[in-house]
């Protein structure tokens, strides 16, 4: 007799899901029998991937900031797993423009927060709910070449770490996935920067996909889809300066490319 699995008929969201690690997810949940909100801002990728996946999966195109009323009611008033995918892959340096602070910052850590907000007193009432939160490498790292996202990139994180820690012994349970390079379109548009750093090591969206779930069953905070990170994130930590420099070497290593 086949297990069931954990996540059948629960009922997920998973926002930035027209494409990349969002769509992904989305098959994945479907696959282990979950109903699927499928949310983006272009409403043809949401219906493109809610048609591919069938019957478990219900397109809510719109503003990852403001899906949650609209996700639940589409769920039957009940959403036991969110995903806070969508993101914004700024590039530019410390002089980008004030428009490119303000959209990263608003997209990757405030949509995050709003979401929380919106489903957090359901949540605690029931003392059960799952928040995964797609954050990057870049959030326990940092990325060259890209201020605004390795900033905003540090806040979700942060935000992600809050949550788990308040709320974990009340039932709410908080994963932060944190890849490298994954073969998506925001890898493509990240330029010299990710082809010098993330390319080479590059994985697809469903290995994502996987490293959740198998994070999820081991109830751990931290995904690392590409485990070295572990490595680089404890450098960081405990030789900050030496860290730092190897990073400017790669930082010069790009300037001169």
């Amino acid at each position: 007799m086949t297990p069931v699995s954990a996540y059948q008929d629960q009922r997920v969201v998973v926002t930035g899901a027209g494409g990349g690690i969002g769509a992904a997810l989305a098959h994945r949940f479907a696959a282990e029998g979950a109903t699927v909100v499928v949310n983006d801002l272009d409403p043809a990728k949401a219906a493109a991937v809610a048609d591919a996946i069938g019957a478990r999966a219900i397109a809510v195109p719109g503003d990852a900031s403001a899906v949650v009323a609209e996700a639940r009611e589409a769920l039957g008033g009940t959403v036991d797993v969110y995903c806070a995918n969508a993101g914004l892959a700024s590039g530019g340096d410390a002089f980008a423009d004030e428009a490119v602070w303000e959209a990263a910052w608003d997209t990757n850590v405030m949509a995050h927060v709003r979401a929380a907000r919106a489903l957090l007193p359901d949540w605690l009432e029931r003392g059960a709910g799952r928040f995964v939160s797609t954050v990057s490498a870049a959030g326990l790292l940092t990325m060259i070449g890209a201020a605004p996202y390795s900033v905003t990139k540090h806040g979700a994180l942060a935000f992600a770490e809050w949550l788990s820690l308040t709320y974990r012994h009340r039932g709410v349970q908080v994963h932060a996935i944190c890849p490298q390079g994954v073969r998506t379109d925001m890898l493509t548009a990240s330029g010299s920067a990710g082809e010098l750093v993330l390319a080479p090591t590059a994985i697809e969206p469903d290995t994502v996909a996987e490293a959740l779930f198998d994070g999820m069953e081991k109830g751990r905070f931290l995904i690392l889809p590409h485990p070295e990170v572990a490595d680089y994130h404890a450098a960081r930590a405990t030789d900050p300066d030496r860290w730092l420099h190897s990073m400017n070497r790669l930082q010069q290593k790009w300037e001169g490319s």
